[in-house]
């Protein structure tokens, strides 16, 4: 009989070899948690409070994004095949709403669809991303039309300055803790707005049946090459390297490269390779790009500037994205001609496939290091 692996295998395996994404699911949905049996000690990673205390019921280590054991359920589940998972259609689309617009990475999209749902009682609420700086996010439990406004977009209000951080930046919001919380709170039927890692941890605790995974009705993934994470002297040395000042930075995003809006309305584009050195390390160890779990997948990649590059992958995401539509939410990109449409579309997914291969690729290197010096075991 296998044993079961527990919170030290995955302290191993994942925390020791440095490829901790910080998300707390291991902590938060700790089944001896009441016995005080993990928390998040030094530098926001888990920990032992108490070995003793741990029940080694293996939760922790299978829910974790860097964990592949319910790989192959989660594959089964959703169809998936290489290189981008399973998808019905991808569209350029952009919302109708001129508030949405004016304050949206991409085209508004996921900000629409959530309005959608909210306003057709299809949901009681939305787990999104609030930003409250440029490498500053918090994650919030969206259930009106203003909360949902304050949430969208990669722009910010001047209020929360860098120096006030601590020292400390990041792009990437912790949101399980709050999937957690929905058990007191009384809601029911939420959508999740998520990284790749997040939506994969998310599934994982519904195919296992985690309370309260099941009210996570709708999940919208966002594509992801990387967030970051760096402190005062990385700091320093990225604002001499790009020869900005980063508290100048109104908005932030990635395409084909990572574009930095600042105050005076000015776009600089930076290759990714030359931001690689302030990616958080468990995002070189990550393989998925284009959210393949999420039921839909959304981008600007692919798209022009005002539109979002949406993957279409299961029923439900089908199911909302078409009634939203058809209720006036969000409009499709046109194209003078079905031959051109089928041309555009064709190059969005070759970006998209170029993005995931190369992030598979990177990941495929860094576990490679990483088996080869002893930390991993059991990974694919």
């Amino acid at each position: 009989m296998e044993e079961v692996k527990s919170f030290k295998d995955l302290s191993l395996e994942v925390v020791e070899a440095g490829i901790c994404g910080k998300c707390g699911g291991c902590v938060s949905f700790c089944s001896a948690g009441e016995l005080n049996a993990l928390r998040m000690g030094k530098n926001e990673l888990p920990q032992y409070i108490s070995e003793e205390n741990c029940l080694k019921c293996g939760i922790c280590y299978l829910i974790c994004p860097q964990t592949h054991t319910l790989d192959g359920e989660l594959q089964e589940k959703f169809s998936w095949k290489l290189p981008v998972g399973s998808y019905q259609k991808v569209i350029s689309a952009q919302t109708t709403n001129e508030k949405i617009r004016k304050i949206c990475t991409d085209g508004g999209v996921v900000t629409s669809l959530l309005m959608y749902l909210l306003e057709r009682n299809l949901i009681n609420g939305a787990i999104v991303s609030k930003k409250i700086g440029p490498f500053a996010r918090k994650a919030t439990i969206a259930k009106t039309h203003e909360e949902l406004l304050e949430a969208a977009g990669s722009a910010f209000s001047g209020s929360l300055h860098l120096e006030e951080l601590g020292g400390k930046y990041t792009t990437y919001t912790p949101i399980l803790s709050t999937v957690k919380s929905l058990e007191g709170k009384y809601l029911q039927d939420i959508a999740v707005v998520g990284t790749p890692c997040q939506i994969n941890a998310i599934r994982k605790m519904q195919c296992m049946g985690i309370i309260p995974a099941h009210l996570v009705k709708y999940t919208i993934g966002l594509f992801c090459t990387e967030n970051f994470s760096f402190d005062d002297v990385a700091r320093e040395r990225l604002e001499k390297k790009l020869d900005i000042n980063l508290s100048d930075i109104v908005k932030l995003n990635i395409k084909d490269d990572f574009m930095i809006t600042l105050t005076k309305d000015v776009t600089i584009h930076i290759p990714l390779a030359e931001i690689d050195e302030v990616a958080r390390p468990a995002c070189s160890a990550c393989q998925d790009f284009s959210n393949e779990y999420a039921d839909i997948s959304v981008g600007g990649l692919g798209s022009p500037d005002g539109y979002t590059t949406t993957l279409i992958r299961t029923e439900s995401g089908s199911s909302i994205f078409d009634g939203a539509l058809r209720k006036g939410y969000i409009r499709e990109r046109t194209f003078e001609s079905a031959e051109v449409s089928k041309l555009e579309k064709t190059k969005m997914m070759a970006k998209i496939v170029s993005h995931s291969r190369r992030k598979k690729m990177r990941a495929k290197k860094r576990l490679s290091k990483l088996t080869r010096g002893g930390a991993l075991s059991g990974k694919t």
